[in-house]
């Protein structure tokens, strides 16, 4: 048996980004990184672990690493995605330990090497995991002073978890290293933040709760890379529209073109086209990742079987009413640029087809010309033909009067010149005008 190159590659790759397992109560902070090169981010990483006291793993195959980095059981795990990077810092809370998202402890969100992160940091978020707050007054303090109201989304999730969240960005806790990090900081607080995130666990086994929150994770997660698809849509939409006037105007004209515009509108249209192939070349495949991005959240979700709680609208709905339109402006600008192309095409052809129908009469009348030119030709070749048979009838019958004349002075008195001249005429005309008609033949055969 030989095993194909990649079966171990493939057979693994279901066990490529298994599920953590946790116990609550936890303080969980999560970051993705776009547009890192996987050496930029693996050199990166390596230094943080060698800061630790850490041994890098082997990236050879790797692209998923989770890891203890310090005595307090902090815990790293990266994952290393086609186009994105994400990092997650967790440590469960000691006892004692207050629950509120207003402390990022630097041993747990080390800012300063954050700061160095290759590629754009693209999404971040708090989550705090805690038991059963749901009989205490302290929910009612968390949700008070942690989240917008007027956004606040909450379900529960896989019958174990409170999930709630107002999908907001909040300041960072100002610590010596992001404080110096971002001078602009203002009132204690840096200018960019995280988003919160509070799971209330009841009754949720350390696999559950692991998987649980992975999910809500990559909700967040391949929620924003959705997102990326919608500048890019509103970035084209101006030049769409701009091509669709274009192409209005070049049809219009098309129209009335003469045979001497022609070629340069059949130009225009072909810049157009280039244009439009450009435009949709440079955002195509941005717009089938969100769609796939999109398709991997509401994926998410329903693996979550959440259920209403607390009066609040669903992640379901929250989606469906906020992130479902971005999607569809998506959509539409990828359709509309492929319903644009399909139109310059269509109107190209037409003008081409013009061009054609009036390159196929110049040719059916260079044709006819050429057609008259022929029969011409043909009409004075058999004229020279007949004048052909003739001369050499002429110049045979000389020949036979001039050996007739030979013979009768050779004795022969019964041969007269004449009446053997007369004879040979007919014989001599039929003999020649066969031997035309047969090369005649001949070369037209061979034509």
């Amino acid at each position: 048996m030989h095993p194909h190159p990649h079966r171990e590659a493939l057979h693994h790759e279901v066990h490529a980004r298994p599920h953590e397992r946790l116990n609550a109560p936890l303080r969980l902070l999560h970051a993705a990184f776009v547009g890192a090169g996987a050496p930029a981010v693996r050199a990166h990483v390596n230094a943080l672990l060698a800061a630790r006291g850490l041994t890098p793993p082997d990236w050879a195959t790797r692209n998923h690493l989770s890891v203890v980095i310090d005595d307090l059981g902090t815990r790293l795990r990266l994952e290393q995605h086609t186009e994105f990077l994400t990092l997650t810092f967790w440590r469960e809370l000691a006892a004692g330990e207050a629950v509120t998202f207003a402390a990022t402890p630097e041993s747990l969100w080390p800012q300063a090497w954050l700061d160095g992160m290759p590629g754009d940091w693209l999404v971040g978020l708090h989550m705090l995991v805690v038991p059963g707050l749901e009989s205490t007054p302290e929910v009612a303090r968390l949700l008070a002073s942690s989240f917008d109201e007027a956004s606040l989304v909450g379900s529960q999730v896989m019958d174990g978890a409170l999930v709630v969240t107002d999908f907001r960005l909040n300041a960072l806790a100002p610590t010596p290293a992001n404080v110096e990090a971002h001078p602009s900081t203002q009132g204690g607080t840096v200018e960019h933040g995280l988003g919160r995130w509070l799971v209330q666990v009841e009754g949720m086994n350390e696999r559950r709760l692991g998987r649980a929150v992975q999910r809500l994770l990559e909700v967040e997660t391949y929620r924003m890379m959705a997102l990326l698809g919608l500048p890019a849509a509103r970035e084209v939409g101006a030049e769409l529209a701009t091509a669709e006037r274009d192409l209005a105007t070049l049809a219009g004209e098309i129209r009335h073109a003469q045979a001497t515009t022609e070629p340069e509108l059949l130009q225009r249209l072909t810049d157009l086209a280039a244009q439009v192939e450009g435009v949709y070349a440079r955002t195509h495949a941005r717009f089938s990742a969100s769609a796939a991005y999109f398709e991997l959240v509401q994926q998410r979700i329903d693996e979550l079987q959440e259920t209403r709680a607390m009066g609040l609208q669903t992640l379901r709905e929250f989606m469906d009413r906020r992130l479902a339109p971005a999607m569809q402006t998506c959509l539409w600008a990828s359709k509309r640029q492929q319903a644009l192309s399909e139109r310059v095409a269509r109107a190209s052809n037409l003008l081409r087809t013009r061009v054609d129908i009036a390159q196929q009469q110049s040719s059916q009348g260079l044709l006819d010309a050429m057609n008259r030119r022929g029969r011409a030709q043909l009409l004075l070749q058999s004229a020279v033909e007949g004048l052909s048979v003739a001369a050499i009838t002429y110049y045979g019958a000389g020949l036979v009067g001039y050996v007739a004349k030979g013979v009768k002075a050779a004795g022969w008195d019964s041969v007269e010149p004449d009446v053997a001249v007369a004879v040979s005429i007919p014989l001599i005309a039929l003999a020649v005008w066969l031997g035309v008609r047969r090369l005649h033949r001949a070369v037209m055969m061979h034509a």
